[in-house]
């Protein structure tokens, strides 16, 4: 039987940064995955040439030029921009919120007007209160009008409450420019890699020993006999069998299809705003090549609630969840020979650049 300095579990980002860098400094690694397929969540595949983005819309952003230049390293990138869409029963607007979205709401043209109409409808709900909960928040951002017709009903589709219930920082990230810059993500390095994610993280894995299909959990202890540290990027209650409790997720349900046509939305994303569309938004995946293909391929996405065997998407970050993790994560430090990271082993939802990040961080510790 093979021995390894190291077992990484999940050949997503994090672990294929890590096998990267492990490899290089001499380690022997070995990478398990339980899905045919390397990648994670920012798997693609080639359908009719395009790069489909296999579990969601995936556009790397950064302010970090370490993490970019080092994810440069494995693919080129292009010029894309993320500038979608909200279709609101077939009135579009421009995300982010912005001047152009506050004048096709209100036919306001000037930075000063837009925040004026903010500051009325705020103080009309509000008035000099603090934001308790997600519609107050979002109503302290963009007004009532905008909660209305663009946040709360696509909202609460993706995370399965009302906005009432939800803790108010989930949209304190929320982008608000009083510009007419349709960039969503302020960030100064963006795009997407040339030949898809899989590609680039086939380029970070080079020649380690990568197998799929395997799952770590189904046969724990031979696999950790087959290394002196194992690098864990499942989710951490899933890891201790769920032996607290479940962590609560939203889990998304994908209908992908190839359409005869060269163009169906002219976006590469459209949310769909309104409470009776039962999804939450449309990706066409060849715009995030900029395709000159025939045919397109568009995914819907609908929000669900996520139960044990599904796959866990977005974390439930409320105090309840937080409370839970904490429990979990005391579990966790006591496994002497075990690293958890990536957004299920740490329950956060993260950027790509964050995720490449801490692999970076957690390899430099352990390389000393």
């Amino acid at each position: 039987m093979s021995r390894y300095d190291y077992l990484i579990v999940g050949a997503g980002l994090y672990g294929a940064v890590a096998a990267h860098e492990l490899r290089a400094a001499g380690k022997s690694v070995l990478v398990l995955d339980r899905r045919d397929g390397i990648g994670g969540n920012v798997h693609t595949d080639e359908i009719e040439g395009i790069q489909v983005h296999t579990y969601g819309a995936h556009i790397f952003h950064t302010n970090d030029r370490r993490v970019w230049e080092y994810v440069n390293r494995f693919a080129e990138f292009n010029r894309f921009t993320n500038s979608p869409v909200a279709n609101y029963h077939g009135e579009l607007y421009s995300l982010p919120f912005n001047m152009y979205t506050f004048n096709r709401m209100w036919g306001v043209v000037t930075p000063r007007e837009a925040q004026e109409k903010i500051e009325e409808q705020r103080q009309a709900v509000m008035g000099a209160g603090t934001p308790r909960n997600l519609e107050e928040q979002a109503i302290s951002l963009v007004g009532t009008d905008i909660y209305e017709k663009l946040v709360k009903h696509y909202t609460e589709k993706q995370w399965g409450r009302p906005c009432k219930e939800l803790p108010a920082f989930i949209i304190r990230r929320l982008p608000v420019r009083f510009t007419y810059d349709n960039n969503y993500f302020n960030a100064l390095y963006q795009g997407i890699p040339v030949g898809g994610y899989t590609r680039m993280t086939e380029r970070m894995l080079g020649d380690t020993q990568v197998r799929l299909g395997e799952d770590f959990l189904a046969d724990r202890e031979y696999y950790m006999g087959l290394a002196d540290r194992v690098i864990y990027t499942g989710a951490v209650d899933e890891y201790f069998d769920y032996r607290l409790g479940a962590l609560e997720y939203r889990t998304v349900r994908f209908e992908t299809e190839i359409l005869d046509m060269p163009n169906y939305q002219g976006n590469a994303v459209m949310n769909y705003t309104d409470g009776e569309t039962p999804w939450t938004r449309i990706i066409e995946h060849k715009w995030f090549e900029f395709g000159v293909q025939p045919k397109t391929v568009i995914s819907r996405e609908y929000s669900v609630a996520w139960r044990p065997g599904d796959e866990p998407y977005y974390p439930v970050n409320d105090t309840r969840n937080g409370a839970l993790y904490e429990e979990y994560k005391r579990l966790a430090a006591e496994e002497e020979k075990v690293i958890f990271g990536g957004r299920l082993g740490e329950y956060r939802y993260y950027d790509m650049d964050t995720v490449i990040g801490k692999a970076l961080a957690m390899c430099g510790r352990e390389l000393g």
